[in-house]
């Protein structure tokens, strides 16, 4: 596994404070750039901008991101674009512009606030002229009013005497990985107020931003240049003064007229202070029910409040036509495309503490039930066949072909074939409606998807006659190290599941939704033949078991491929399929994330120890844990907890715990990992909580690291909260089981 340095506490103290409260960078350093962006991002569940500087900094990557703000590219169909960047300050210090890439950084600092969201930077700066300044930059994008971001401005001259010019500005037309998106409608300013109205090309989603540049200090002069507003004031030492940018952002899919409401809105919005004080409350509210607490170990303790906080802070709030892209909203990766990421990894945390939330990323999939059936009946098949990249339309935007290295063109699989995301969007459906009781949601939303893909499954499967099974032939399954095999056991247990519990959910609307149950009888073509027919089909879809140790197959013909020693390859720093190559990598027992432990812990309630041990012991070993998925290590943590392997567990924990924070897979570049943020939650609450669902609630059996000295938060199950105050004296072992349950708030 790959060695984390991090674990100790020098480098805990160089990431936090004391509480864990705090993401700290104590020095500035280039080579780290793009990745401190990554880490240092700001959202709100409507926009994301990347941890770049006001002023800008040589080769940087400034991004905002908007939900549902997609634009034709070649070869991926559509990408979510990087909106104008509101963020621009240029000052200059008596005629020498500010930068960090010049003059002397004295001293340097940014944080960011986990429980307030607001990303800070002191520097003491000294310009090449020999001046000496200190800045502090703060910066928010409100919780409270979506469409709101702000900055202050505080700068002190240590010892020099002359003028200070702060310029605001918008770039208009900034590019998607040098991709053009924009074209500018109208541009323009008067006296402390600017504004933009933009446009993308193709989609024509159109774009309105408004700012204003205020300030407490009768010493500054303000005007318009322009397109820009500028601000000047002349300083003596010691003097300290500030400035505020307030900016307001709507596009299309809020209003037909963006610019002028965002006009409006900046007019309406009250002072910086008023602003702030607001988005600090909103956040409050939100920490009152999400936050984990552990005691005796800072490192996890900062880092899980982290990943907490960077879903939380993406989470579509008011808008259920949009969904959290892999990166979140804080990089380019995978061009904002939703994947099965959001429903396995990310919303059971929403579902147990936000659900809300839950229900806008769900009722997502619901709207894009038409394209999905339109893709089931392109390929031939019956129902709703969902789309493993899906945007703005819920069309299939997974590439076909993409160029390799070389120029040459390669065939891409997954938009045909990795289909388990039928289930796994069923499955997250589920989860939510057993755990909220909604039924309202499941009988006019859920379950026309759920029965649809079932629908879908029925098609899909075919019947071996040697073998008196079902087969499902020609699939990915989350190991996409081996594309095009037959039987992936992830695949096919879940659709055992599937058809199961497709079946029980029309028992149960038949009995309590009578209406719901007629229209889809007529609508999805259910009848008492087909449901016997998807019985049959579970009952004899085949899965490759060995009876005798509960050993998994994770597809036909695995266990014939080549055994490869990972020590043998020790000092790589890419993943085995990067290192070997596409097709040698397939020909091997190298795991990209292991299918079939991934199925187990989802199923967790259906299979004994002893046929997870025997997977653990098979499969652990053939996984790719350091440059493999950034999927698998927290769900390899969660099994090992379920084998009393609480040491092992932290491992893998804290390799997902850490993957953005100290960049462990060298690629948080791109963006946060969101599945990884969900996965480490996760790995917390079912892992070490060992929390599992029954009839009357959520009870916990924990497990905790040797480390830990308390374990709290609260979960929400059917309207209710369920606090867990967990101790190493009520940990779960071989003699002993303690299940501690709470009472409802």
């Amino acid at each position: 596994m790959l060695h984390l340095a991090a674990h100790n506490s020098g480098q805990a103290q160089n990431l936090t404070d004391s509480k864990g409260t705090h993401v700290i960078e104590r020095g500035f350093d280039p080579q780290k750039l793009h990745h401190q962006e990554t880490v240092f991002n700001l959202s709100n569940g409507y926009l994301g901008t990347r941890g770049t500087f006001e002023e800008g900094y040589p080769q940087d990557s400034p991004a905002t991101m908007i939900h549902g703000v997609y634009d034709d590219v070649e070869i991926a169909k559509t990408e979510l674009v990087n909106c104008p960047n509101w963020l621009a300050l240029t000052i200059t210090i008596d005629g020498q512009r500010f930068g960090m890439e010049s003059g002397e950084i004295l001293t340097y600092e940014r944080r960011l606030d986990l429980r307030l969201g607001i990303l800070s930077r002191n520097v003491r700066w000294r310009s090449p002229n020999g001046q000496t300044v200190e800045f502090n930059f703060e910066r928010f994008v409100s919780l409270a009013d979506r469409h709101t971001l702000a900055i202050r401005c505080q700068i002190t001259s240590i010892d020099f005497e002359g003028e200070v010019k702060i310029t605001s500005g918008f770039d208009a037309e900034p590019t998607t990985q040098g991709r053009p998106h924009w074209k500018t409608i109208e541009w323009g300013s008067k006296d402390n107020v600017m504004w933009l109205h933009t446009q993308t090309k193709s989609s024509q989603i159109q774009l309105g931003m408004a700012a204003k540049l205020t300030t407490q200090d009768d010493e500054f002069v303000i005007s318009s240049t322009d397109s820009q507003v500028e601000a000047k004031c002349y300083f003596l030492p010691g003097q300290t003064f500030g400035v505020e940018k307030i900016v307001t952002i709507f596009t299309s899919r809020d209003t037909e007229i963006p610019l002028d409401v965002a006009l409006d809105r900046l007019a309406e919005n009250p002072s910086y202070p008023s602003l702030l004080a607001a988005h600090i409350a909103a956040w409050d509210l939100v920490w009152k029910d999400n936050d984990v607490i552990i005691e005796g170990d800072t490192l996890a303790q900062l880092s899980v409040r982290y990943n907490i906080f960077q879903l939380l802070a993406v989470a579509p709030r008011n808008d259920d036509r949009v969904s959290i892209p892999p990166k979140t909203l804080s990089g380019f990766g995978y061009r904002g495309h939703i994947f099965w990421d959001t429903e396995i990894f990310i919303l059971p945390l929403l579902v147990l503490t936000q659900p809300a939330l839950a229900r806008n990323l769900l009722n997502y999939r619901y709207h894009t039930l038409p394209q999905a059936r339109l893709k089931a009946q392109e390929m031939g098949f019956e129902g709703a066949m969902f789309a493993w990249e899906s945007a703005d339309t819920g069309e299939e935007v997974t590439p076909r072909w993409v160029p390799d290295p070389n120029g040459e063109m390669v065939r891409i699989w997954c938009g045909d074939l990795e289909i388990h995301i039928n289930s796994d969007i069923a499955y997250a459906a589920w989860q939510y409606w057993k755990t909220t009781g909604d039924d309202e949601w499941m009988s006019s939303y859920g379950a026309e998807m759920f029965l649809d893909t079932a629908n879908f499954w029925e098609s899909r499967v075919e019947w071996n006659e040697t073998r008196d099974c079902y087969d499902i032939r020609d699939v990915i399954g989350p190991d996409e190290n081996h594309d095009r095999v037959d039987n992936n056991a992830f695949t096919n247990l879940m659709v055992r599941w599937h058809l199961k519990s497709a079946i029980t959910l029309w028992e149960w609307l038949s009995q309590d939704c009578l209406e719901t149950a007629s229209h889809l009888a007529d609508a999805l073509k259910i009848s008492p033949e087909k449901l016997q027919h998807w019985a049959e089909i579970a009952d004899q879809i085949f899965i490759n078991i060995d009876s005798s140790t509960g050993l998994i197959e994770q597809f036909d013909g695995f266990f014939d491929l080549e055994y490869v020693n990972f020590a043998d390859y020790q000092s790589r720093t890419t993943s085995m399929q990067g290192l070997l190559g596409i097709e040698e990598t397939s020909k091997k027992q190298i795991l990209k994330q292991p299918d079939v432990l991934m199925v187990l812990y989802l199923l967790r309630d259906l299979y004994d120890t002893q046929t997870l041990q025997a997977n653990w012991d098979y499969y652990t070993p053939r996984t790719d844990h350091s440059y493999g998925s950034s999927l698998g290590p927290a769900i390899n943590a969660i099994v090992a907890c379920d084998l009393d392997r609480a040491n092992t567990a932290y491992d893998h924990f804290m390799q997902a715990a850490l993957v953005d924070l100290v960049n462990v897979r060298l690629n948080a570049n791109d963006g946060v990992h969101a599945a990884s943020a969900g996965g480490v939650w996760q790995a917390v609450i079912f892992g070490f909580g060992g929390v599992r669902m029954t009839e009357s609630g959520p009870v916990a059996c924990a497990k905790l690291p040797t480390n830990w000295k308390r374990l709290q938060f609260k979960l929400k199950w059917h309207g209710e909260w369920h606090e867990f105050d967990l101790r190493p004296e009520l940990v779960c072992n071989d003699d002993k089981t303690t299940e501690v349950f709470q009472a409802s708030a």
